[in-house]
């Protein structure tokens, strides 16, 4: 294996996190901003991508680095190495409410696709780049671009997804519809793609969207039920306008109960 090999332990239910167990002079890489805790003894470091070209220059770091950024995440990453003589452990936390997801990428012939946000650590040596679309509907319309990330391979890397996650395995030509929102990722093998709803009742009062993705197998595919977008929305659709508190949402006092505290606005 190129990949170190690591042992992990996932804690927790609505809000998981992910403890890494790393042998002396194992690694992990993780994006910045999921550290939760380790132990004494395990080394935190900078760097310019993911660490799988840290060996071939300058050049080597900048194309890892600019990968990063055309998926619009961080330049950097962190790796938390073990230096001590003893096994250490790190921890990892979810950004929000859902379920942290081990993926074994040998199982998947070296190769998973997710969607930009979704990756949250993964063994040192596996390789985090970017999968540009085929498809100019996928593009313009899939809600994650031209470009969703690729973990590349032999060891183990972790994704997260929102809400309830659903595995799908689909046979070879099976065809799931997926809100283009709900994916997080999918084995190589499955053809993604974007259809139009149709119907004018649908395009206008469907409240959906105008266009859903299709998944053709062979492939797993992961479907989450809450995706951090929908779950953004529905946060600054309840908050009260120009930042004040709202009281009796939901009552015909809400908003009377702003008038009387000298608050005009509804």
């Amino acid at each position: 294996m190129t990949s170190h090999e690591i042992d992990y332990q996932i804690y927790g239910e609505e809000m998981q996190y992910v403890e890494i167990e790393l042998d002396p002079q194992e690694a992990v890489v993780a994006e910045a901003g999921s550290f939760m805790m380790m132990d004494n003894g395990i080394q935190m470091n900078t760097i310019f991508g993911d660490g799988a070209n840290q060996n071939e220059g300058l050049m080597g770091k900048l194309f890892s680095a600019g990968k990063r950024l055309l998926t619009g995440e961080s330049l950097f990453m962190t790796v938390f190495h073990n230096q001590d003589k003893g096994v250490r452990r790190v921890s990892f936390a979810s950004p929000y409410p859902g379920k942290i997801v081990p993926l074994d990428l040998r199982q998947f012939n070296g190769k998973f696709i997710c969607q930009k946000d979704a990756f949250l650590c993964a063994a040192k040596g596996v390789t985090v780049g970017i999968e540009f679309s085929k498809n100019l509907g996928r593009g313009l319309f899939g809600g994650e671009g031209f470009i969703m990330q690729k973990l590349e391979g032999d060891g183990l890397a972790f994704i997260h997804a929102g809400g309830t996650l659903a595995r799908k395995e689909l046979g070879s030509g099976e065809v799931l519809k997926v809100d283009t929102g709900c994916i997080v990722g999918f084995s190589q093998t499955v053809d993604y793609n974007i259809e139009f709803i149709g119907g004018i009742k649908n395009t206008v009062f469907g409240g959906e969207g105008l266009f859903y993705a299709t998944l053709r197998g062979p492939g797993i595919v992961y479907i989450q039920s809450l995706p951090f977008s929908r779950l953004a929305g529905r946060i600054y659709a309840s908050a009260p306008q120009g930042g004040g508190q709202q009281r009796g949402e939901g009552s015909i006092l809400g908003g009377l109960g702003n008038l009387l505290d000298g608050d005009n606005r509804f």
